[in-house]
């Protein structure tokens, strides 16, 4: 990461009903209970081969709650400020969003969102529902004012 760079972690949206612990407990019992079964010999028949089936399953299941809630390959949901685009980032598995400093027009910081509306006329609205804690939001703030100063971009601040 460049030394000018400041990237803010987005904690994952909680969308789903089952909490991450809840998640990870219901993996790992359905790999205890598949392996039990296996170990044991209980329920052998010809049909032994789905205990495996199962046992896959559940650890593809395992793997996708850790993948999705967990750092695992690194910070997957960011924004970050580099000298000269704001880099959105979403999740694991959604495309980056940079939007380079001579492209914006002016940015507008509202409580919740961080709206960059672009010279060609197209605004964009980031969610900062994702930004936690009351080190990380002023960090953030901070780098969006020092960011529209730097560029000469108007900046909208409501929260000021």
């Amino acid at each position: 990461m460049h030394p000018d760079s400041t990237r803010i972690r987005l904690q994952p949206a909680n969308t789903q009903r089952i909490p991450f612990w809840g998640q990870l407990f219901l993996g790992l019992l359905w790999i205890a209970y598949t392996v039990s079964l296996i170990v044991t010999g209980e329920g052998a028949s010809d049909m032994h081969f789905l205990h495996y089936v199962f046992l896959v399953f559940s650890l593809v299941y395992l793997g996708y709650v850790l993948v999705h809630n967990a750092p695992v390959f690194g910070t997957q949901s960011y924004l970050e400020f580099t000298p000269a685009y704001i880099v959105h980032k979403d999740g694991l598995f959604r495309p980056k969003q940079a939007f380079a400093a001579q492209d914006i027009a002016a940015l507008e910081l509202v409580p919740q969102q961080l709206r960059v509306q672009l010279k060609e006329g197209t605004t964009y609205a980031m969610s900062l529902r994702q930004v936690k804690g009351p080190r990380r939001k002023r960090l953030m703030r901070e780098q969006v004012r020092s960011f529209a100063s730097k560029h000469d971009i108007a900046l909208r601040d409501t929260q000021a």
